[in-house]
C-alpha cells in the first residue's frame, strides 16, 4: 500500500448504547454499527465502500468527520489524529473534509437562498473576500457544477433533484476541501441523472484534485466512479481490491453474491452465469454472529472455523484484502456452494 495516504483509519468502532428503563439510564447491550474497520485513502483516488443497508458504510463516514464520535480506534487525516482535535482546531481540520449527504432537499436549509447556503460555509471559515470577490466565487462554483448565476436568487424547492444535489456538491467545494465524503450522492436520484452527478464528480476530481470516499450500495455505479473498492458487511470491512480485479476475481462470498445480484443487459450471459441467492437477513448488529459474521448466510461455510473463529483481513494478492478463511479453497472450487437454512436469532440472545 502507497505512503501517500490522505486518510488513514485503524480499528475503527463505533458502539452506539442501548438504552431501557423509564429514564433510559440503564444500559442493555450495544449495536455494533462499525466494528474494528482498517483502511487507507490515497491522496487523489476515489475509494467507493459498498455493502447492504446497515451495514455500517454512513457511520463509518460520519465518524471519518467526527460527526459521530468513534467508541475505538483512530482516523488519521493527513498525519493529524482526529481525535486529538477540539474547538478551534477541529474546525480548521474540518474546511478540508466535506461530506455530500444523500437526500438532497433535506440536507438543504429550505429557508435559504443558494447564495446563503453557500456564503454559510465560506464565512465560518474565513473565505469571504468582500462581497464582490465572494459573489465572483459564488458564481464560479455554480459554473463548476453546471447551474447558472441566477440559481443564487433561488430556493431548494424550486430545483429538480439533480440540481438540488449540484447545488450540495458546490456547498462543499466552496471551502476549498481535500476530501469530500459522499453519502449514497446518487441514489435518490433518477437513472439518466444519476450518470450525469457521476460524471461531475469526476470532472471536479481532476479540476480540483479531489479525494473522494463514495459510500453506496450500487454496485455499478461504484465500479464507474471507484479506482478502489471495499466491501462492508455487518460493521466490517470484509474485502477490499481495485475496482477491476474486484469485480474480476471477487474472493469472499460476500463480494461475490452482491455482484450475483447485478442484473446484465445480455440474456445469454445473464442465464449462464453464477447466481447466488443469499438466504436470510442481514443479522441484527446489536447480537453479531460469533465467529465469522458472514457464516449465517454463508453458502460455502465450513463449521469447524467459521463460526468460531472470526477471520482477519489478510492480503491475497497485491492490494487484495479479503476476510474469509477459505477464500483460497473457494476460488480454486477446492470447497463446492450448499444451500443455506437461514439461522434465527433466538429473542433471548438479544438486548431486553
Amino acid at each position: 500500500m502507497s505512503d501517500d495516504a490522505l486518510v488513514t483509519i485503524e480499528d475503527m468502532q463505533v458502539h452506539f448504547p442501548i438504552k431501557r428503563g423509564i429514564l433510559l439510564d440503564r444500559t442493555v447491550g450495544y449495536v455494533y454499527a462499525v466494528d474494528g474497520v482498517d483502511l487507507r485513502i490515497r491522496r487523489g483516488e476515489t475509494y467507493g465502500l459498498v455493502g447492504e443497508s446497515g451495514c455500517g458504510k454512513t457511520t463509518l463516514g460520519r465518524a471519518l468527520l467526527r460527526l459521530v464520535e468513534p467508541t475505538g480506534g483512530r482516523a488519521v487525516f493527513d498525519g493529524t489524529d482526529l481525535a486529538t482535535l477540539t474547538g478551534e482546531q477541529l474546525r480548521t481540520m474540518r474546511r478540508r473534509m466535506q461530506m455530500v449527504f444523500q437526500d438532497p432537499l433535506s440536507s438543504l436549509d429550505p429557508r435559504q437562498t443558494v447564495e446563503s447556503l453557500l456564503v454559510e460555509g465560506m464565512r465560518a471559515h474565513g473565505l469571504d473576500n468582500g462581497k464582490d470577490a465572494t459573489h465572483r466565487r459564488l458564481k464560479e462554483l455554480l459554473a463548476a457544477v453546471g447551474l447558472p448565476a441566477s440559481a443564487l436568487r433561488r430556493y431548494p424547492h424550486e430545483f429538480s433533484g439533480g440540481q438540488r444535489q449540484r447545488i450540495g456538491i458546490a456547498r462543499a467545494l466552496a471551502v476549498q476541501p481535500d476530501l469530500i465524503v459522499a453519502d449514497e450522492p446518487v441514489s435518490a436520484l433518477d437513472v439518466s441523472v444519476q450518470a450525469q452527478v457521476i460524471n461531475l464528480l469526476e470532472e471536479l476530481q481532476d479540476e480540483f484534485g479531489l479525494t473522494y470516499l463514495v459510500i453506496a450500495h450500487d454496485l455499478a455505479v461504484v465500479r464507474h466512479i471507484s479506482d478502489r473498492i471495499g466491501v462492508m458487511y455487518l460493521g466490517s470491512l470484509v474485502e477490499e481490491a481495485g475496482s477491476d480485479e474486484l469485480y474480476e476475481q471477487p474472493l469472499h462470498p460476500y463480494t461475490r453474491a452482491l455482484l450475483s445480484a447485478i442484473p446484465v443487459p445480455d440474456p445469454v450471459v445473464e442465464d449462464s452465469r453464477e447466481q447466488i441467492l443469499l438466504a436470510g437477513d442481514l443479522p441484527s448488529p446489536a447480537a453479531p454472529p460469533s465467529g465469522c459474521r458472514f457464516h449465517t448466510r454463508c453458502p460455502w461455510k465450513q463449521e469447524t472455523r467459521c463460526a468460531t473463529e472470526r477471520p482477519v483481513l489478510r492480503e491475497i494478492g497485491a492490494g487484495h484484502r479479503v476476510a474469509c478463511h477459505h477464500a483460497e479453497d473457494i476460488l480454486a472450487g477446492r470447497i463446492t456452494r450448499h444451500e443455506v437454512e437461514p439461522e434465527l436469532v433466538h429473542p433471548d440472545a438479544l438486548p431486553t
